[in-house]
């Protein structure tokens, strides 16, 4: 390349230039394209070594080209730069344009980085615009296509050492390497899309002979599934409407398929599972639920979703397998109630009475109100057991907000505060049939209590047994006086005679009432009602704690 002391720009160095450019537009692959524009650098712009660093997916910048020393090539080809690295060398030096010069007098803090680098050895410059080993010129490739006055993303750089004159590029260089950095990058682009377009006809061709092909294999797998499985309508206002199933489908269901069709999923699904199956993503979801039989009996299945296309542009199904798992939420059910409930009267166990009674109950009060009442109780003005500041402002106070907090009547009166009691209720002479009769007997006689307890209850009380001859029953929503008078019911259904094993036995019951309120534990609730039971047995004559 001539420099630009020259008056005119010799016709030969045009037509070379013209035909390195040429050869960056007609090569075929990407590949072939980088390496061109590597060795045009070389070939055309009179460089001895050059460059291609192209901008990963990932940021970084990956030595994609090389040309003008193959030892160069062999050593620093598909190694990788940071671009925090090359962002730092675009910002520094002087900048040509689009250029970048980094002199060797400010280049050597470069280094070390983790750009890949070849040396070259040479002596030092004798005069002011000779080129020195150490100096480096970047030519930044941005994509084309940007308004006017903007650049377009970086595409990647090209890097260029030891001008065959031996001297720095003058105007007339630097405006031929911007001038091929520009025509670079857009070979570059075009060669990434033909490449792209090349896939995507490939893969476009395969899929349309796999969807070919599979159009039999489908319609096969899908009538002769053994579980079931169903399309419906996605998107519009019919939305998630089945439009087709399968026999396997229909007989788990009971519902021959005419009548599918008249239906959504959602139609059929369980009034408690609404939620799971409106939570559950239309593509690759996946769900566990109840779905209604003919008879109006439920089944538990499982749905997993996922989107067909009934051609490449045509519009999308939801492909919904329904497998049957009634026996498996069989077990699980069965596995977890025996793990919360009382093998022998099938109560609530004490940890399921403990988990309830936790679930009711925050570590904060109720109301600004009753922080003296949790002051005197464990004499940490304004805070609660948990640490939580509840001092008028402060910023956790209204941490519980949407808890409704479980509030206690004050004082032995009826205030007409209706709360959640807690009567612990204790067997009396019940140690007497146990010894007396066996604890076959005795057995009996817990189950029946527990019967009678279960019976005397509201829906959605709580009865459960705590543990040998102890029994709990949560009651929400009472008064005072109501919970005296449950009290006095159970205790006058349980003293009744019960058969056990053949003869008529009778036990007495104590019961103890407390009263669960927020800030209080499980524990401290039920303690609190069993220190009551205690009070009311030993202010009952013996002779009166059971009926004989």
């Amino acid at each position: 390349m001539e420099t630009e002391s020259e008056p005119y720009v010799r016709l030969a160095t045009l037509r070379q230039l013209h035909q390195v450019m040429a050869d960056m537009n007609t090569a075929r692959s990407l590949a072939d394209t980088l390496q061109t524009v590597a060795d045009g650098v070389v070939n055309g712009l009179g460089y001895e070594l050059a460059c291609v660093n192209l901008v990963r997916p990932d940021g970084d910048l990956v030595v994609a080209a090389f040309a003008g020393n193959p030892a160069a090539e062999a050593l620093i080809t598909g190694r990788v730069g940071s671009r925090d690295s090359w962002e730092r060398r675009l910002h520094m030096g002087e900048h040509w344009g689009d250029l970048v010069f980094i002199s060797h007098t400010e280049g050597w803090v470069l280094d070390d980085d983790d750009v890949p680098q070849w040396y070259t050895d040479g002596p030092a410059p004798r005069f002011e615009d000779e080129w020195h080993p150490s100096d480096r010129l970047f030519a930044p490739m941005y994509t084309p296509g940007a308004p006017d006055g903007q650049r377009g993303e970086l595409l990647g750089v090209l890097s260029v050492d030891r001008p065959r004159n031996g001297r720095r590029p003058g105007a007339w260089g630097r405006e031929a390497l911007q001038m091929y950095a520009f025509q670079a990058a857009i070979a570059i682009s075009n060669a990434r899309l033909r490449a792209n377009m090349q896939r995507a006809l490939v893969r476009l061709e395969r899929e349309q002979q796999a969807l070919r092909a599979s159009e039999e294999s489908f319609r096969q797998a899908f009538e002769y599934a053994p579980s079931g499985m169903a399309i419906a309508e996605m998107g519009g206002d019919q939305h998630g409407r089945i439009l087709r199933t399968n026999d396997a489908l229909c007989r788990l269901l009971g519902r021959p398929a005419a009548a599918m069709r008249r239906y959504s999923f959602s139609d059929l699904v369980h009034p408690e599972d609404i939620g799971t199956l409106l939570r559950t993503s239309a593509e690759g979801g996946r769900a566990e639920l109840r779905l209604a039989r003919r008879d109006g009996t439920y089944v538990w299945v499982s749905l997993r979703n996922s989107v067909v296309a009934d051609a490449a542009d045509g519009p999308r199904f939801l492909l919904t397998h329904v497998e049957d798992i009634e026996e498996r939420k069989r077990r699980e059910l069965h596995l977890a109630h025996r793990a919360s409930h009382d093998s022998l009267t099938g109560l609530p166990n004490s940890a399921e009475l403990r988990a309830r009674l936790s679930a009711r109950l925050c570590r904060r009060p109720a109301h600004a109100g009753e922080l003296e009442s949790l002051d005197a109780a464990y004499g940490h003005p304004g805070y609660d057991v948990a640490g939580f500041d509840f001092r008028p402002g402060a910023e956790s106070y209204d941490a519980y907000d949407h808890h409704v907090h479980t509030v206690a009547p004050e004082g032995d009166r009826d205030d007409g505060t209706k709360g959640l009691a807690v009567l612990f209720c204790d067997l009396d002479g019940f140690k007497s049939i146990n010894d007396r009769f066996g604890h076959n007997a005795g057995d009996a006689v817990l189950i029946e209590v527990a019967r009678r307890l279960s019976n005397g209850v509201r829906d959605g009380d709580t009865v459960a047994r705590l543990g040998g001859d102890e029994f709990v029953i949560l009651a929400n929503g009472l008064g005072r006086a109501d919970a005296e008078d449950l009290a006095v019911r159970l205790r006058n259904e349980i003293i009744q005679p019960i058969r056990a094993e053949g003869r008529a036995v009778r036990v007495g019951a104590s019961f103890g009432i407390g009263w669960a309120h927020c800030g209080m534990t499980a524990d401290e609730v039920l303690k609190s009602a069993d220190e009551r039971m205690y009070v009311e047995k030993r202010s009952r004559p013996k002779q009166h704690r059971r009926a004989g």
